[in-house]
């Protein structure tokens, strides 16, 4: 009998031989290990960069009440995380954050937080969040998804296929334009500065319920986040069948954060 022989493609052989040989790191909460090639503080240091450019190119709200609530309830939940981060042995996550939290004159329901802690909420979703409850919801879910580094995550997979694993600070200084290319997609900044592309379900999912638990030590009732998806759920066209789109469903999503709402509830003090 002959033996096969596979022949794996070049880039699942680099991914491969990458995940070995720089391995995996943690999401705190969840304890789900992901590829991670970027160091945090280069990761930062691009972020910080944007950042500052997205704010010169677009304007920010000049309601005061609705800019110190945005402001409030992102310190709030900012101390929360920290605090969780220094309990649980977690601080090297969070190292080098530098938050800062700004509201953008723009009607598109959206909000964002790159690494670093840099958070950006757009007027157009204020009407979906109602209250400074409906914000925190909003607020813990964003700072969730840089807390786990998931755009850290998408960048490495992505640098780990298009560039074979090659390190950043290796990579910025050989392919520049591929470099910030990937760094664009990867945050959602290309056309149109802050239009986050879909994050994963699986990361979707994950920062649902490390969001719960943001804005519970916060103070926040982590039950409004049930109201807030139904409102974003009832606002939504015609969507696509869950196994074809990178979004929990609407109904799938509900359903798990009720199923994480007794543990999130554990961290809520009125």
């Amino acid at each position: 009998m002959k033996k096969i022989i596979m022949k794996w493609p070049i880039w699942v052989s680099c991914m491969l031989i990458v995940a070995m040989v720089y391995g995996c790191s943690t999401v705190p909460i969840t304890g789900r290990k992901q590829l991670n090639l970027v160091s945090d503080s280069e990761m930062m240091s691009m972020s910080f960069s944007q950042y500052d450019q997205f704010l010169k190119e677009n304007k920010l709200s000049t309601n005061k009440q609705q800019v110190e609530m945005v402001k409030r309830c992102g310190k709030r939940i900012a101390a929360a995380v920290e605090k969780y981060m220094v309990d649980n042995g977690h601080s090297s996550h969070i190292h080098g954050f530098d938050w800062e939290f700004n509201l953008v004159d723009d009607d598109t329901p959206n909000a964002w937080c790159m690494p670093g802690g840099k958070v950006v909420f757009y007027t157009g979703i204020l009407p979906f969040t109602q209250n400074e409850e409906g914000l925190a919801v909003v607020m813990g879910h964003e700072i969730a998804h840089a807390v786990a580094k998931h755009g850290n995550e998408r960048m490495s997979n992505q640098m780990a296929v298009q560039m074979g694993g090659t390190a950043l600070s290796v990579a910025v200084d050989e392919k520049p334009e591929e470099t910030k290319a990937i760094y664009m997609a990867a945050f959602g900044l290309g056309a149109q500065y802050g239009f986050m592309l879909p994050y994963s379900r699986t990361h979707e999912t994950e920062a649902d319920k490390m969001g719960l638990i943001f804005m519970a030590m916060a103070g926040y009732n982590p039950e409004a986040a049930v109201g807030f998806w139904e409102r974003m759920a009832a606002s939504g066209g015609q969507k696509p069948p869950e196994f074809m789109s990178t979004h929990p469903a609407d109904d799938t999503r509900i359903r798990n954060l009720k199923a994480d709402m007794p543990e999130a509830l554990k961290y809520y003090k009125k």
